[in-house]
């Protein structure tokens, strides 16, 4: 029996005050009121999530970055595992190819001495796929959360690559950051999904978007709309509290994190059913609850 779940809406901001603002976390736990709260660092959310899953092991916490990247890049850096791509980016690997004066241009989107900002020709075109995971794709054409209609809907959003490091929806500057939390959670006790064997506590990776389905999330007053509508349907929605519907109607980073923790609270047991990859391509690059493995 799973007795709590956390959603966390990550970021890749690189300074404190940005990464409290930003960072949102839905908790759900048996038997009590769901919360949703930011406030933390990066390190400080590690801190948060080790404590509370001491406190209730079984636990599961989904965070919204991509937990490694394209099988061939990984194949062509030398990496046989995921874990030891993760061990390259904490170790140095991340914030270079983040940095401005970084000469590989396949990290893109913004702009510096051997980078214009533009998709690379490498991406272009007939290539195109080569800048996703199988995962990333997935999430557009399987939604086994989303009733098919609802996983129509999502199909029309272009997924977004964790190559992809400015501009509109990158991803990558949030995943390169993140990946190094996967290393310290797994050393506490953690499992990661679905590169290891499932157990609890444990970490998946969700895309906020294949829970919401079609919602246009940066305009307060959408989300106010969507959640109105999920309020009348949804007898869950119903027991929340104000200040907490307040909260995710006045941010997108808060209403991601909420709608994604009540989406896991709902489809709970399927945690409980989870299984390790079996295929090389997902031990590589891994798996989207949801879409995935």
């Amino acid at each position: 029996m799973i007795e709590r779940l956390v959603a966390v809406d990550w970021s890749g901001d690189n300074s404190l005050a940005g990464q409290k603002r930003k960072i949102w976390a839905g908790v759900w736990t048996r038997g009590t009121a769901v919360t949703l709260e930011n406030g933390r660092s990066r390190e400080e959310l590690v801190v948060w999530l080790v404590h509370m899953a001491r406190e209730t092991p079984r636990m599961v916490v989904g965070v919204d970055f991509c937990f490694s990247y394209p099988a061939w890049f990984l194949r062509e850096l030398g990496m046989r595992t995921a874990p030891k791509f993760w061990k390259l980016v904490a170790n140095g690997h991340g914030e270079r190819w983040l940095s401005l004066g970084c000469d590989d241009s396949r990290f893109w989107g913004r702009r510096g001495p051997a980078r214009d900002g533009k998709t690379p020709a490498e991406f272009c075109g007939e290539a195109r796929h080569r800048m996703f995971r199988r995962a990333d794709v997935m999430c557009k054409i399987k939604g086994e959360i989303l009733s098919r209609d609802d996983a129509a809907k999502v199909k029309g959003i272009a997924p977004k690559s964790p190559f992809q490091i400015g501009g509109a929806g990158a991803v990558g500057t949030g995943t390169l950051r993140g990946i190094p939390i996967l290393r310290k959670l797994r050393r506490e006790g953690f499992a990661v999904w679905p590169f290891d064997v499932p157990k609890l506590p444990m970490i998946v990776e969700i895309y906020p978007r294949l829970l919401t389905g079609e919602v246009k999330k940066s305009r307060a007053e959408d989300r106010a709309k969507y959640l109105a509508d999920l309020k009348k349907a949804n007898r869950s929605y119903r027991k929340l509290n104000d200040d907490i519907l307040d909260k995710a109607r006045g941010s997108e980073d808060a209403f991601d994190a909420l709608v994604s923790v009540m989406v896991m609270a709902s489809k709970r047991d399927d945690f409980l059913t989870l299984r390790q990859a079996e295929d090389a391509i997902s031990m590589l690059e891994g798996a989207v609850w949801g879409a995935g493995v």
